[in-house]
């Protein structure tokens, strides 16, 4: 039933990006819409197919073997098993920021993928917390609806700006059109499209927080959370801001505030997801 929830979900929101695409592809007539057609389906086609392969190489990973990482592989291996999926490919990215992220399509081509910096942070049962979560996301296809909506976003302001430069030249008076509504539109779209991708990976933090407390009980991801908010903002990651929304906690350094700048945040507060997860262990003691 979550599989199919999840698939909905990800059809409305292509549906609504799409027809994002379509708007702003509008301002250039017939010409216009073919050109949002094909941003938006190119988006979601190399999304869908690589992006996993795309998020591994922003984070400079590499694959490890059961040699390499035994305790790595016997976490992951033991958590499948318990969670009824296939265990995915793992990788180690070289930065010493504490951070873990999980990508593919499915359970089927998914991956998941550890920092140097994490490994040496976190204790068994924290790295079981993390571990967890990253899978939590696997099974539900959480960041393949995050990514087809991150890159959908990023497709729309790229129409957006093209736009915005041919109205500047005139081309929307040329068609008779409005240029303020038009300029207006070119602003508010990509608004529009990062805070659905924002709220998309919000309310996945959440699930996955939860799906994790389930499979192995809340208190190591507790703990996890605390050393990770620490860790990110002590050593900022060196990582592109359109990638952030795939890492368990926000891997930039800057410290986002509540209001106007958090609507478009990418994560929950930390300080929110443990409130969460204590909840949970308030609820069902059994879990701790």
């Amino acid at each position: 039933m979550g599989v199919f929830k999840n698939s909905l979900k990800t059809a409305v929101l292509l549906g609504l990006l799409m027809g994002i695409c379509l708007a702003i592809g509008s301002i250039w007539g017939e010409r216009g819409l073919v050109m949002g057609f094909v941003f938006g389906g190119a988006g979601a086609f190399i999304s869908y197919f690589f992006s996993d392969r795309m998020a591994l190489a922003a984070a400079h990973a590499v694959p490890v073997s059961p040699d390499e990482a035994p305790e790595l592989y016997s976490i992951v291996d033991s958590l499948a098993q318990r969670d009824g999926i296939p265990p995915p490919r793992i990788y180690m990215s070289p930065e010493m920021a504490p951070n873990a992220f999980a990508t593919g399509r499915n359970p089927a081509h998914s991956a998941i993928c550890v920092t140097q910096g994490l490994m040496q942070m976190m204790n068994r049962d924290e790295l079981e917390g993390v571990l967890a979560h990253e899978l939590s996301h696997v099974k539900h296809r959480d960041i393949l609806i995050s990514t087809l909506a991150a890159v959908m976003a990023g497709a729309i302001s790229m129409l957006a700006w093209m736009a915005m430069f041919d109205t500047m030249a005139g081309g929307g008076r040329r068609r008779g059109g409005n240029p303020l509504l038009g300029l207006a539109a070119m602003i508010l779209a990509p608004v529009a499209a990062g805070l659905v991708q924002m709220a998309v990976s919000r309310s996945r933090e959440y699930a996955a927080d939860a799906g994790a407390a389930k499979l192995c009980g809340p208190a190591g991801l507790i703990s996890a959370l605390k050393k990770l908010e620490v860790g990110n903002q002590r050593i900022p990651m060196d990582i592109s801001p359109a990638a952030s929304h795939m890492f368990i906690v926000h891997p930039l350094s800057q410290k986002v505030s509540e209001g106007m700048t958090g609507m478009f945040r990418t994560h929950p507060p930390t300080e929110k997801r443990i409130a969460a997860l204590v909840a949970i262990m308030q609820r069902s003691p059994v879990m701790a």
